[in-house]
């Protein structure tokens, strides 16, 4: 049986051979001056390492896991930028690109109301606050001069600060939740 040289003379050091092998070892060595060269000097090799000292154990290294928070974290902050980035985008395209505000238009309100003392406009399109209206001249009449958005709005005069109106040269009104009358007033042309 033949066997590799660096296999024999390693079984023969580390006492792994049984009585034929050890046997074939002996005649190798004795015929072979080049293996039984090589099988002194893995003698010695193994001599000096049983000499040396024990190193100490070495401490398991554990390598760190983050956690479950720890990886949400990492996997969530990127779609926080994100979020964040497209808020913003959202944001500036808001701010730049606003649609353009409703056109205004030039209207005259004018009432005649000769025995009035004060004459004010409330409606939808100065979100029913009042306004007042002013004399012209001694003739009866009183007059507004706003400017309104484009579209339909209700509005009503209010006489001396308690009596409602309509205005009696719109055609188009409407009964309001308290008991009064709204005119309707159609908004269409543009200064």
């Amino acid at each position: 049986m033949e066997m590799d040289h660096d296999y024999l003379a390693s079984v023969y050091i580390d006492d792994e051979m049984d009585l034929d092998e050890k046997r074939h070892f002996v005649e190798k060595v004795h015929t072979n001056a080049g293996f039984y060269a090589e099988t002194l000097e893995l003698l010695d090799q193994e001599k000096l390492l049983r000499e040396m000292p024990e190193l100490p154990a070495i401490a398991p290294v554990t390598v760190w896991q983050p956690s479950l928070r720890e990886r949400l974290a990492g996997l969530l902050r990127p779609l926080g930028f994100a979020t964040a980035g497209f808020a913003a985008a959202i944001l500036v395209l808001f701010t730049l690109f606003q649609p353009p505000a409703p056109a205004l238009c030039h209207n005259r309100f004018v009432l005649y109301q000769p025995t009035a003392a004060r004459v004010e406009l409330t409606g939808s399109f100065i979100d029913w606050q009042r306004v007042a209206l002013k004399p012209i001249g001694s003739s009866g009449y009183w007059e507004v001069h706003l400017r309104v958005p484009a579209g339909e709005h209700r509005f009503a005069y209010i006489l001396d600060g308690k009596r409602r109106v309509a205005d009696p040269t719109i055609p188009t009104s409407e009964k309001d939740d308290f008991g009064g009358e709204n005119s309707i007033l159609q908004v269409t042309d543009l200064i």
